[in-house]
Formats: C-alpha cells, structure tokens, sequence
C-alpha cells in the first residue's frame, strides 16, 4: 500500500494531466450534436466533386429562407385586421344624451319635444348598432373587416359603419323631411354624447397571424427514393442546392437508435481527442516549459473548452451569429501570455474543433484561420491601445474581404451582400476589444503574467526598484545598462524586449542585503572581501541569486520575472575566488560546486540574452582605455566562454542569433564608451 501510494505523489502532475485531458474531451463531447452529420461537403457555385448521387429515401424539399420570409410578409400584409363591437357603450351615449337635450333644443313646445327626443334615441341607437368609429381610425384602402361582436365573428363592409368625421351627413339621411330643420342641432349634440364602440382589437389580430404563420408548410415538393439528385461536376445551384440542403437537413434531423448514437459520440469522441493529443504534443515537443506546467496548461485547456462552450451556444440558438463571435480572443490571449506559435497552433485545433458542427465548414474554417493568422501576425504590444485597435481593425478587414470574395464565388455579384453579415463582423470587431479586461481577469484567476503587467513592473518608480536604488544604487544603474543592452538585442533576433527589460531590471535585486560585497556598490577602494576567505566570499556572491527569489516572492513578482534571477549566472563558477582559493591553497579546491551559481541554466532565448548582457556589461568596468577592438575582443571572448560552459545548451538559440547578438552588444558597448565605429574604405 505504501508503494501505491508513492506511485501515486510520484506521478500526480502526469495523472492531473490525463485528467484534465479526459474531463476537457468528455465535456466537448457532451456540448456536440446527438445527430448524424451529413456524410457530403458541398458548397453553393462550386462543382460536386463526390460520385452522382440519388436520393437514398423519399424527403421533403424545403422552402429557402427568402421563399418563407416572402411567404410571412404575404400572410402579414393581407391579413384583414379584427375589430370588436362593444355593445355596453350604448348606455352610456343614452345617458349622456337624457342629460343634454335640453342644452340643444329648449324653448320647443311639448309635443315636438316629445317627437325629437325619440327621433334623437332611436339614430343613437341605429347608429351603436351599426357600429361607430373614432374619428380618422379606418383606412380608405380597406374594403371589408372581420368584426367581432361578443362570440360571433362576420364580414363587414367598412361602408355600413358609422364615422364621426361624417356624421353629419348620416343624421341628415336618418332625419324625416319634417325635422331637417333640426339637423345641426342634432350632430352637435350626437357628436357630443356619442361613444364610439369599434375599436381594433390588434391582440386577435397577431394571434390570427401567428396561428397563420405557425401553419405555414416549410416544404414545396417531394423527392421521391431513387430520383438523380446531382451528377459528379455538376454545378452546386439553385434547385440543386436546395435539395442538397434539404437531404442534409433531414440526415440531421432523423430519430436514430441508441445504438447508431453511441457510435456516432464514439467518432467525435475519437476526433475530439486526436485534435486534443495534437495540441498536448505540441506543447511537449516545442513547449516543455508550459506542458510541465498544470497550472498553465490548465489555462489553455479553460480558454479551449470556454471558446467550444460559447460556439456550440451561438449555433443552437442561430447558427447565422457565429460570425458575431470573438473567436480570435483565443490566440490573441495566448500569444500575451505565451508566444504567437502556440496561440496559433492552438486556434488552428480549436476551429477545427467547430469546423465540425457550424454550417458551410469550409467556408468557417478557411475565414478563421486566416483572421488567425492575421491576429498572431498583429503587433505583440496589446498594452498599446492603439495596437489593439489595429489588430481589430485588420482582422475585421480580413473577415470582409474573405465574405465579399465567397460572395463573388457563389453570386457572381455583390447584390446579395448581407448586411447582418457585415454588421456581425464588426460586433466580432467590438467584442475582441474586451480581449484586455479579459487578459487581467486572467491574471488573477490563474496567477499568470501578461505585458500589461510587466509594463507596470517596468516603471523605475515601482516600489522594489525603488528600494533598490537607495540601497544599492550601483546595482540599480548596473541593471537600468543591462536592461538597455538586453533590450536591443532582444529586438534584434525578435525575443519579447518587454520581457527581457523587466528581467533585466529586477535580475540583482538580491545584492540589496549585502550592497557593499558587490563592487558597483563600493565608494572606497578597500573591499569587504578582504577580510573573508575566498570561499566565504563566494557564498556572498552566489547568496544574491537565492535571496533574489526570496525577495521576488516576498513581493509578489511574477515566475516570468523570477526565472531571469535564477539563470542570469546559469551554472558558472565565481572565478575570481575559485581562482584565488586555487592559489591559496596550491590545488584545486576539494568541492567545485561552493563556488559554482545553483542554476538553472537559461532555458529560453530571452534568459540567454540576459545572461550574455549582464556577463558583458559588468565586464565592461574592468577595461582600461578601452576602444573599438578592445570591446569587440572581449564581447566575443564572454559570450564564447559561456559558450564553450554549456550554459545555452537548455534554450532554443542558433549560434546565428548569438552572433547577431554580439554585434549589437559591441555596438551599444562602443555608443556608451563615444566610440567611433571605423568603416572599411
């Protein structure tokens, strides 16, 4: 059991691994469509490049989209509107006109009176029964409404109906011969008490429409089992197509066996997995650094998974949205925190992964890849908003073009162009500008170091750059030159120069516990070391490597940063007190390894480069009178000698690079000396 468990400590970062792995895959998996996935590809204006094809089973053709937008609009547009009789307003017009007559017709005698109330109560009446529009509220273009009176429906014509703005002319019609006379008296007393009691009962009338809509048929013919649907080379167009499109639809949308699903999951599962291995591969064989780290690679696992995630989502609900996705926020965040390579590589996989649920596949996965390529092919600099804004701008630009192109490819013509496509382009647009937000929620999240950050850990105001020029300001200034040499030659063999710089600047914050044992530091010419025995002397010296990442930690400072403590010296010895313990003693020392740096080696071009500059640089001090062969000499004897150590054996640089690198430190060692470079003539 003890064993087991051993086993178990001893081999928990791989197990994690295949963990992560494992539970990645299976959440994919649960994401992707139970379905059957049609077994063609075809694209519209393209030939059909598969053997000719007939229809395996009898199917339905489905209407295209414009066919059944044209279709609702039909149903919308010619619709007759419903309008309800409300038949409780004649008592309330008949009270009103009890309390007003006498407003309109006093000083009548008796009998008349008599006469003309009645008259007044009867057109009241005719008039609620007919039915009374407000004023303005019927359309001269209708002929006839369907009119709801308590539970019956009928058909009216819009002439048997009563409108206020014409009233007039009806009491005059409903008027006798012998009460005429009394005609205005009457429409202004009527338009005073009458109610209207139509009105458009528009929540019917939708719901009549949407009951339309919901009954219309989505299909227009039927293939029958055996017919010729398309021949080999035959153009993917019009009638064609739609039945292609019909025949994938129905593939996809058919009930299967439990069994025919399991062995449908059983080959995403494998797809999903090769695509899966692919990417750990890469990592392993070109990213040691990042495959031995689980917490990293747990980060890019996340962002896989959350890009899938949200993809999937955007398809189900509508599949035309997909172009409003911000898919390109995958390698732009990786290659923040990483490099460009694997941000690509791992964008590449991950398209390939929604290659094979979204619609029109190749069209998908050809857009995305080269917006893709464009991104990592974007300035690195996303702390720069203005850089930011231009990789938008740029991969937006591209996602344009590739559509107009497709367009031009299946239209031949620009008529169709969508503008909710281009309108979803520049959503996409929009949404990867939160790509920075994002990168700092990252930070916190996973514990990881983005150029935001090291542009902040860059200002010499920082709190621990600050500490370090009051207590040993000759590191300080020490660091600010070799931050300076480091920076231009990161740039120059195209090595993260914001990176290299921060390293640069926080490489020796260990000499701040004992400032005087270094002797950029030291203002007379009598040294500590003089009192100490070479070996006590180097275990100072080696000591600023370990209490370097003691403060590191202590303030919270990156592992990016943290690394270039570790490695500035590698595995190289303090010769000056190995040499003169050597002396001393008449022999070699009996252990090498109490004058020999802890290490690592650099592991990376950007710690390899630091190392050269801080060598370099510190050297420079000792030279006397020095000139241009001088400092050319002694560059290429330095960088030869850590050469010859081993100590770039662990890190991806070329000896051309090396050598590009010590031109550039030559010439920014000859620029701080007022040297003149002589020029051959």
């Amino acid at each position: 059991m003890k064993r087991y468990w051993e086993w178990l400590y001893y081999n928990q970062p791989k197990l994690y691994k295949g963990f992560i792995l494992l539970v990645l895959s299976a959440s994919i998996l649960y994401l992707f469509p139970k379905g059957s996935k049609f077994q063609f590809e075809f694209q519209k204006g393209f030939p059909w490049q598969h053997n000719t094809l007939f229809a395996p089973f009898d199917f339905s053709i489905l209407k295209t989209a414009e066919e059944i937008a044209q279709e609702q609009s039909v149903i919308e547009n010619q619709q007759a509107a419903y309008y309800r009789l409300d038949t409780s307003k004649l008592t309330s017009s008949l009270t009103a006109y009890n309390n007003q007559f006498e407003n309109f017709f006093s000083g009548i005698n008796p009998s008349e009176r008599t006469s003309l109330f009645e008259q007044g109560r009867k057109m009241i009446t005719t008039f609620h029964s007919q039915g009374i529009f407000p004023p303005n509220r019927l359309s001269n273009d209708l002929e006839t409404i369907n009119l709801v009176v308590g539970n019956a429906e009928e058909k009216r014509s819009i002439n048997s109906f009563i409108r206020l703005e014409q009233l007039e002319v009806y009491v005059t019609k409903s008027l006798p011969p012998s009460l005429q006379k009394y005609r205005r008296n009457f429409y202004q007393l009527l338009f005073r008490v009458l109610d209207p009691n139509v009105q458009e009962d528009k929540a019917l009338s939708q719901r009549i429409i949407d009951e339309q809509l919901r009954s219309m048929s989505l299909t227009k013919g039927l293939v029958k089992k055996g017919r010729l649907i398309i021949a080999q080379n035959e153009l993917v167009v019009g009638e064609r197509y739609q039945i292609l499109e019909s025949l994938k639809a129905e593939y996809q949308s058919s009930s299967l066996s439990q069994k025919k699903q399991w062995i449908i999951s059983l080959g995403y599962a494998v797809l999903i997995a090769l695509v899966l291995f692919m990417l750990s591969r890469f990592m392993y064989l070109y990213r040691r650094d990042i495959f031995n780290n689980n917490k990293q690679l747990t980060f890019i696992f996340f962002n896989v998974l959350l890009i899938v995630a949200l993809a999937i989502v955007v398809i189900n609900f509508d599949p035309a949205l997909i172009y409003g996705l911000p898919l390109c926020i995958l390698p732009l965040t990786l290659k923040a925190f990483f490099d460009a390579r694997l941000g690509l590589f791992t964008h590449v996989l991950t398209i390939l992964m929604i290659g094979f649920v979204v619609p029109n596949s190749y069209e998908f996965i050809f857009l995305q890849l080269l917006a893709g390529v464009v991104t990592i092919q974007s300035s690195t600099q996303l702390y720069q908003r203005a850089n930011l804004f231009l990789s938008v701008g740029q991969i937006v630009l591209v996602y344009m073009t590739v559509y107009v192109a497709f367009t031009l490819i299946h239209e031949g013509q620009l008529d169709n162009l969508s503008l909710t496509t281009i309108s979803l382009f520049f959503l996409n647009g929009l949404l990867t500008l939160f790509v920075q937000p994002l990168i700092y929620l990252f930070e916190r999240l996973f514990g990881l170091t983005s150029d935001i950050s090291l542009l902040e850990l860059s200002d010499t105001n920082a709190q621990l750059l600050k500490a370090l020029s009051d207590q040993a300001p000759g590191t300080f200034h020490h660091s600010l030159q070799v931050a300076n040499l480091a920076e231009a030659a990161a740039s120059e063999i195209g090595a993260n120069t914001l990176l290299i710089r921060v390293g640069a600047l926080y490489h020796d914050i260990g000499k701040m516990k004992q400032p005087t044992y270094f002797s950029e530091n030291q203002k007379s010419t009598s040294s500590p070391h003089q009192e100490l025995l070479p070996r006590q002397s180097a275990a100072i010296i080696i000591n600023h490597v370990r209490e370097g990442i003691r403060i590191a930690k202590k303030y919270n400072l990156p592992e990016r940063v943290i690394d270039f403590i570790r490695t500035h010296h590698g595995t190289s010895l303090v010769y000056y007190f190995y040499k003169q313990e050597k002396e001393m003693s008449g022999i070699e020392p009996e252990n090498i390894t109490d004058f020999q740096y802890p290490g690592p080696k650099p592991f990376s071009k950007e710690t390899a480069i630091l190392m050269m500059a801080d060598a370099v640089e510190a050297a420079s001090k000792s030279l006397k009178e020095p000139n241009l062969s001088k400092i050319e000499s002694f560059v290429r004897l330095i960088i030869q000698k850590q050469l010859d150590d081993g100590q770039f054996s662990n890190c991806n640089i070329t000896l051309a690079e090396i050598e590009r690198i010590k031109k550039i430190l030559i010439r920014k060692l000859s620029n701080i000396y007022h040297l003149r470079i002589e020029y051959p003539e």
